[in-house]
């Protein structure tokens, strides 16, 4: 468990540095999320896709 931890630890501290600059910074509420929104279903499809080939492949 501990050895786990060692590695996971530079990760988190990593992630957290970057991490608390973003809550700083001030933005304008009415922006929309649609490009990031949209890289994120385009990336869960071709997932599911590929998913659904691979299943298809095995049998």
């Amino acid at each position: 468990m501990k050895k786990t931890f060692y590695k996971a630890l530079p990760i988190l501290v990593f992630m957290v540095m970057f991490a608390l600059p973003m809550f700083a910074q001030k933005s304008n509420p009415n922006v929309p999320i649609d490009g990031g929104l949209s890289a994120l279903l385009a990336a869960g499809a071709g997932y599911g896709i590929k998913k659904i080939y691979d299943k298809k492949k095995e049998k």
